[in-house]
């Protein structure tokens, strides 16, 4: 009787195209419903900080939370912990991804990269000139980045929301256009937001790099012996002033995109493993002991085949868009409407700066810089992008969630300014997102009824 193919015995690329098509469906699978938790976190963070428990809201959040032995104790509170600790997770993700599209991906071939590289440069200038204008007088001028990022989760949620029949360059063009905002927003922090450098704390970071780098050499290819050298370089970077998160996206940029050395080996070892498992003579009920050896050597093999920022990300991304994301929304996301003077000239500038520039400046300098590249002869549209496409493209970059939040923060310590940024950043991205959605559905029915 002839066996039926399974992904171990087929063809190589067969197997290898397989794989590649599982891997970018079950990243948008997450992307999407990671958005619809960010959606159902934030609204939950609204609903209870505006509630009659409002107060335990804050009290929460505010709560100390030690770690330390004996005398020596680190005490923040659950908020710092969230919002710089565990945010240091998503930021490795970030990392990572960046790492892998320099790498093999839309931003490893320049020509190929340069249109959505310059929508996502014209993406930021255009919102931070739109806040800058509205605020041009004000001390609220330091708000400029808020709306400047793309929140991907949400991003790729609406557009998941659309079905299959937007085309696949469109929605690989939205996640170039996401992932270059990512390196602008990290550089932004990095630059603009890091104030009173303490030069110790980066010969510390720097130590923890070397370390790494050594544990590289060595050969070391398990995750777990990294965390020690990441803590010393999170906490070199809180040490100096900057931004701890930070130290996320160096780990990202640190992690090896090939394989082990012993990728031919590794592959034999594969191939010898998976017969073993899948001879008819091991019996899976009667026989575990005899596949246990296999078993393990599958996994060994695996993790020489695998680049290690593959097998990392695969790993965390689950956890950063189903808990860390939808953790720091649910921390962040609790603006006490009543609290919020808009009667206050700054704080309504604040505000209508940070959701305009959003709904308005985001898609404006997306679609006005692909239209001059394309005019000028530079770029092209890419196979099967319209300018409808390119418009919705443009209009999801404005929502602009968890990004737009964790700078407002940073930009703001004034309560009043600090809720008014973050009212503009969920109205806004709010908005853009019905934006793209009603667009989108009406682009997706005209695309069907010209494939009819």
């Amino acid at each position: 009787m002839q066996r039926n193919l399974t992904p171990l015995n087929l063809p190589p690329v067969e197997r290898i195209a397989r794989r590649a098509f599982t891997a970018l469906e079950h990243f948008l699978h997450i992307e999407a419903a990671s958005g619809i938790m960010l959606l159902v976190a934030a609204v939950t963070a609204l609903v209870w900080a505006n509630s009659p428990l409002g107060e335990s809201y804050h009290a929460l959040w505010d709560a100390p939370v030690v770690f330390g032995l004996g005398e020596h104790a680190f005490r923040q509170p659950l908020h710092f912990w969230i919002n710089d600790a565990l945010m240091t997770v998503f930021f490795l993700v970030v990392g990572m991804e960046i790492r892998r599209e320099l790498h093999e991906g839309s931003l490893s071939e320049i020509r190929q990269a340069l249109l959505p590289l310059a929508a996502a440069i014209g993406g930021v200038a255009a919102p931070a000139l739109f806040y800058c204008v509205v605020n041009r007088s004000s001390s609220m001028v330091a708000g400029w980045a808020v709306p400047t990022a793309t929140d991907i989760a949400f991003a790729v949620g609406v557009l998941a929301l659309l079905g299959r029949s937007i085309p696949g360059n469109v929605r690989i063009f939205l996640l170039t256009l996401a992932i270059v905002d990512d390196i602008i927003a990290v550089l932004i922090i990095a630059i603009f937001y890091s104030s009173g450098l303490d030069y110790v704390g980066f010969v510390i970071a720097a130590a923890g790099i070397v370390l790494i780098l050594v544990m590289q050499r060595l050969g070391i290819g398990a995750a777990q012996p990294y965390v020690v050298p990441g803590a010393i370089i999170w906490f070199g970077f809180y040490v100096s002033g900057a931004h701890p998160t930070l130290a996320g996206v160096v780990l990202g940029l640190l992690t090896p995109v090939m394989p082990g050395r012993r990728r031919e080996n590794a592959l034999i070892e594969l191939a010898r493993a998976a017969g073993d498992v899948t001879s008819s003579d091991a019996d899976p009920g009667s026989d575990l002991d005899r596949l246990a050896r296999p078993m393990q050597k599958l996994r060994l093999a695996q993790r020489q085949l695998l680049a290690p920022v593959l097998r990392v990300q695969w790993a965390l991304h689950p956890w950063v868009a189903y808990g860390i994301m939808p953790l720091f929304a649910l921390a962040n996301a609790g603006v006490t409407l009543g609290g919020i003077d808009l009667t206050h000239p700054e704080f309504l500038r604040v505000f209508a700066g940070v959701a305009v520039a959003l709904v308005l400046g985001k898609p404006l300098g997306v679609v006005t810089v692909c239209w001059l590249l394309v005019k000028s002869g530079l770029c092209r549209l890419p196979t099967g992008v319209t300018w409808s496409g390119i418009a919705l493209v443009a209009l999801l970059a404005g929502v602009g969630f968890t990004m737009s939040i964790f700078i407002s923060m940073l930009a703001f310590a004034e309560p009043g300014a600090l809720g008014a940024a973050k009212l503009g950043v969920l109205t806004g991205s709010l908005v853009a997102g019905a934006l793209g959605l009603g667009w989108g559905a009406v682009y997706a029915r005209t695309l069907r009824r010209n494939a009819c």
